[in-house]
């Protein structure tokens, strides 16, 4: 398995609140009435995309598709 190190950033939203997001995986954005719960949040948001995207992969990928040296 490959780690992948990601960048979180949060935070605090004008009118109250906080914001997060992780710049370098698009749509992986929430937001939270407290910092922790705006952590959660983004946590669940990036294991979603991260779950959607293999899956995606993996449909795309076929027998034909890997080549064997």
């Amino acid at each position: 398995m490959t780690e992948v190190t990601l960048t979180a950033i949060y935070q605090e939203a004008e009118e109250r609140g906080y914001i997060g997001y992780v710049a370098e995986l698009p749509g992986a954005n929430t937001q939270g009435e407290t910092l922790e719960e705006a952590r959660e949040n983004l946590s669940e948001a990036i294991q979603l995309i991260l779950e959607a995207n293999r899956e995606q992969f993996e449909r795309q990928l076929t027998p034909d598709s890997i080549s064997q040296h």
